[in-house]
């Protein structure tokens, strides 16, 4: 037998090294690098086996494909690609408390009432604590299967033995682990090797898992990233704790459109889904209130409006402050800088918040007209007019580009009652009147007004 050699694997990565190292060189994490035992490897010799021949098929096929499994909930069937595929592994992360065990037992629930076996596995809570949430949300009489169980051996064989199983929620994948694997529940190996065996039984059985993954300081998913790969759907549930929304958005789906988003709302009742997010979203907007714009996006296939918040404030001696909630910091330092040096605005010097209301998290480019808006209403003390919009992307040299489903976005603002749009040159939309933006500096004038000769650039 070959001499089994000490494995160190980074607990945050998965990266192994040959010794032990008090920070990975793989992702830089500190204190994260712990020693495994080594799996056993197979005698040499052996590698000249022959296996056998496979059978190789074409792309056509005469056999239709399974239907999809719907939920019955509207929103979730939305982010899934409409809805569950059997033989299918789903992984959702989210942060503590933020409603991911919620959200399973009652998507499990709801397929329960559609006639699906269903099955929810908990390696966290005791099923008597499982029945008083379901009690809570109102889903005590949800005829289901409820296990308190950690050894994946034992799950695959309790699946196996009794009847047909259509849907499993595992919670949390943390805390499974094998016997066959010398590690602590929640390592790198244990979490791979557990994820493995349950996605290799939902293949065999054309069953769909659900995987519940505890996700790290930083956002991510614990755990190695090689769990992502493995998995066939990867939903992040998102939220702020202050706020009621919750939006669970699909980073990846083999089955579907990535960055599909469901809105839901939290109550005693649990999740409740929210049909109409954008009008959700604007319900709280006051209008004619300086440093808001409303900003018309894309998030999957779905068009929703949100109001983008700005304050410009005197900045005491020193370094200024930034601060954002929903959007990204490096974009805003970037539109500041642009701001500054092709439109004149002196900023530099200015403390700056910027806030998404709602708690949705923003990514697409196309808000950078909306954000510089809502900046230049601020400073300037001039709001930009209630029944309008503004979406578009700025580049360095101050130019502003055209997005994606512009026709999307204006009929979504059209359906809400807004009548005008900031928007980079295209396509004119009935009902819409458009104002075309080629460079950052005409928003500039379109909000405060053109500047007179000789007034410098302040």
């Amino acid at each position: 037998m070959a001499v089994a050699h000490r494995t160190f694997v980074c607990q945050a990565c998965g990266a192994g090294h040959r010794k032990w190292a008090g920070q990975c060189e793989a992702c830089g994490a500190w204190n994260s690098v712990t020693e495994e035992a080594p799996r056993e490897r197979a005698p040499k010799g052996l590698g000249a086996k022959r296996g056998r021949a496979l059978d190789l098929q074409t792309l056509a096929s005469a056999a239709p494909p399974p239907p999809r499994l719907p939920t019955g909930m509207p929103e979730l069937d939305r982010v899934f690609g409409g809805g569950l595929v059997p033989g299918s592994a789903l992984l959702l992360g989210g942060d503590p408390g933020i409603g991911k065990s919620t959200l399973a037992l009652q998507a499990a629930a709801a397929l329960a009432g559609r006639g699906a076996a269903c099955v929810y596995l908990s390696g966290e809570e005791a099923v008597d604590q499982v029945r008083l949430r379901a009690g809570r949300l109102g889903l005590a009489g949800a005829t289901m299967a409820l296990a308190a169980a950690t050894n994946v051996g034992d799950i695959i064989t309790t699946l196996e033995g009794g009847k047909r199983v259509d849907f499993v929620v595992v919670d949390s994948i943390q805390t499974m682990y094998l016997e066959q694997i010398d590690a602590a529940p929640g390592t790198v190996g244990q979490v791979r090797a557990a994820a493995h065996e349950l996605i290799r039984w939902a293949k065999r059985q054309g069953a769909v898992v659900l995987l519940i993954g505890h996700v790290t300081k930083e956002g991510l998913i614990a755990g190695p990233r090689v769990l992502e790969h493995m998995v066939d759907t990867v939903l992040y549930f998102e939220g702020e704790r202050g706020h009621q929304f919750r939006i669970l958005r699909a980073v990846k789906n083999r089955f579907g459109a990535t960055d599909e988003i469901g809105v839901f709302a939290m109550s005693d009742r649990g999740l409740e889904e929210v049909a109409n997010p954008s009008s959700l979203f604007l319900g709280q907007r006051r209008e004619d209130v300086t440093g808001s714009a409303v900003f018309a996006g894309i998030e999957g296939t779905r068009p929703i409006l949100v109001e983008i918040q700005a304050l410009v404030a005197p900045a005491p001696p020193g370094t200024p402050r930034r601060a954002v909630v929903g959007w990204d910091s490096g974009r805003l330092a970037m539109l500041l800088a642009v701001l500054d040096a092709r439109c004149g605005l002196a900023l530099g010097t200015s403390d700056v918040y910027l806030n998404v209301a709602g708690g949705l998290r923003i990514s697409e480019p196309a808000a950078d007209l909306a954000v510089a808006a809502a900046l230049v209403s601020s400073l300037a003390a001039v709001p930009v007019p209630a029944t309008t919009v503004v979406f578009g992307e700025v580049g360095l040299s101050g130019e502003v580009r055209p997005v994606s489903q512009m026709d999307a976005r204006l009929k979504e603002a059209g359906k809400l009652g807004f009548r005008r749009a900031i928007t980079p040159p295209g396509p004119a939309l009935a009902g819409i009147e458009r104002f075309e933006i080629g460079a950052l500096s005409d928003l500039v004038d379109r909000i405060r007004g053109p500047r007179r000769k000789g007034s410098g650039h302040g």
